[in-house]
């Protein structure tokens, strides 16, 4: 049986998940756009990114928060 769910439904119940869960869904949003045609990606630059993405997924490599980095251009450029 199928229940049909408003988008503030489905909002309130993503936002529910826990963090890593709602990464997950916000990866495979952001996946289901279709952005070739506005912003063309030479096929290196996918193999990179899947690579990466799968990297990160798996657990393998841990990212750094844009405010560590940001932090970190600002203090060699400081010197």
């Amino acid at each position: 049986m199928y229940i049909a769910m408003t988008l503030e439904q489905l909002t309130e119940d993503a936002l529910s998940l826990p963090a890593t869960s709602r990464a997950y869904l916000a990866e495979k949003l952001l996946e289901s756009i279709d952005y070739e045609e506005d912003v063309p990606v030479s096929p290196e630059w996918k193999k990179e990114i899947m690579r990466r993405a799968k990297e990160l997924d798996e657990g393998t490599v841990e990212g750094i928060p844009a405010e560590a980095v940001f932090e970190e251009i600002e203090q060699r450029l400081s010197t």
